[in-house]
């Protein structure tokens, strides 16, 4: 397609283009549009037939709409604003260069502003910013057939009608009816009796994240939204639990890695600009690098301390990347269950100590068997030929606590970043590393200069 439209655009011969572009099919469209210069897009948007002009927008990621939005004149922009669903509409500002954005919501007319202004009043990462204002309800009165007229009336989109709420009088929750239901149902029948999910619900201000796996658990098309009397004020849809999920992952997966952006914490980490971009890629995975910098030094140290240990037996050198190795294979095995589990609900940090004392005793089997088979290894290995069995004594005991301190850190290091405010997932680790090296250095060569008469 590129081919075909590359002449009228350059020679800006629009009625050509449009043309063109009158019979294509919107998902090459949306698909071309990324690959032209801002000046381009905004041509070939601007000319595309009005029944698929929208389509063709929502088929295109945030930040491409974003980089759209950019090159349209304000009113083309704003047109095509007014246009999306609310969540959408706040995705795509939340995109949009700071200045840019401001003009944008300034721009557009009274209630879209009201409502555009509400959602971004909550914090990123929250319900309110991914909520629907768009959904049907009925009273606790009403009949099933009651339900469905109020379906087919309402004139939402496809992803706002699979799921009817229940409400009362003053509007407060009451349940939730699937339209697969509805349509199996007497249509005499009150919704009320055929209601479900009563209990499953969110606030504003809850983690979006949280309240989207919520849904997932329930299996829900939708998951009611209320205000602090309980009144139904949105919905998030599981188009956009989706989208929280991911984000989320993805933030924590940038996270495990060590890629983190310190100087702006409540954004994502943008996957396109770390395969992309060059300044950004280097800022957020360098944040991190510089704690375990500062940690290989100060394990450094201890080697440099237990100068004499080392000169007098050359033998425990060998050993050095097994004592370090391990303890951080355990640790990161660690760190990842328990982000796993903190992030679909499986780990209750009010019930943390049950958590510990499990790890634990894990811990506590894993370095057992790791201690004995490594002491029998370094003891056969180096320890009997070189008439230093002693060797393998060092080396069983510091692998022993050396995994058992990783397993306790891998869960209470997390856990305790999290009550004090700070985001575990890129913290954890380099400090898990540096703790548990240094640890378990130091018992190794301390207890090598012990059992070997070593001064």
């Amino acid at each position: 397609m590129i081919d075909t439209i590359r002449p009228h655009l350059a020679a800006t011969d629009l009625a050509a283009l449009k043309s063109e572009l009158a019979s294509s099919n919107p998902d090459q469209v949306a698909q071309l549009l990324p690959t032209l210069t801002p000046t381009e897009q905004a041509l070939v948007y601007r000319v595309l037939p009005k029944s698929t002009a929208l389509y063709v927008f929502e088929l295109l990621d945030h930040d491409e709409q974003a980089s759209l939005v950019e090159a349209m004149s304000m009113p083309d922009a704003v047109a095509v604003i007014e246009q999306l669903d609310a969540d959408d509409r706040i995705h795509l500002i939340d995109e949009l260069p700071a200045r840019v954005a401001k003009r944008v919501v300034g721009a557009l007319d009274g209630s879209t502003k009201l409502s555009v202004q509400s959602m971004l009043g909550y914090e990123p990462g929250t319900v309110g910013r991914i909520l629907s204002p768009h959904y049907v309800s009925v009273r606790r009165a009403a009949t099933v057939a009651d339900a469905m007229v109020a379906v087919q009336s309402s004139g939402l989109r496809s992803e706002h009608l699979n799921t009817v709420f229940v409400i009362d009088e003053e509007r407060r929750y009451q349940g939730l009816v699937r339209l697969a239901d509805l349509v199996r149902a007497d249509p005499a029948a009150s919704v009320a009796v055929i209601a479900e999910a009563v209990d499953v619900v969110a606030s504003a201000t809850d983690d979006a994240a949280v309240a989207a796996r919520a849904l997932q658990r329930r299996d829900l098309d939708a998951l009611p939204v209320l205000d602090r009397e309980g009144r139904l004020i949105g919905a998030v849809t599981v188009d956009d639990a989706m989208d929280a999920i991911d984000q989320d992952t993805s933030a924590t997966m940038y996270g495990k890695a060590g890629i983190a952006d310190l100087g702006h914490s409540n954004d994502r980490i943008r996957s396109e600009k770390l395969t992309t971009g060059f300044l950004y890629p280097v800022r957020v995975r360098l944040s991190f690098l510089i704690v375990t910098l500062i940690g290989g030094l100060l394990v450094g140290g201890v080697i440099d301390a237990f100068e004499d240990t080392l000169a007098a037996v050359v033998a425990l050198a060998i050993f050095i990347p097994l004592v370090m190795d391990m303890g951080g294979n355990v640790g990161t095995q660690s760190t990842t269950i328990f982000a796993r589990g903190y992030a679909l609900g499986h780990i209750d940090i009010s019930q943390m100590r049950r958590h510990l004392f499990r790890e634990q005793r894990v811990g506590l089997a894993m370095a057992t068997v790791v201690g004995i088979v490594g002491g029998l290894a370094a003891y056969v290995w180096q320890g009997a030929p070189n008439d230093i069995p002693q060797l393998g004594l060092a080396v069983g005991i510091s692998l022993f606590v050396s995994v058992n301190l990783a397993c306790f850190l891998g869960f209470a290091l997390p856990w305790l970043m999290i009550k004090i405010g700070l985001d575990h997932a890129p913290g954890a680790d380099p400090f898990i590393t540096t703790i548990k090296d240094f640890t378990g250095l130091f018992v190794y060569f301390g207890l090598a200069a012990w059992v070997l008469n070593i001064v």
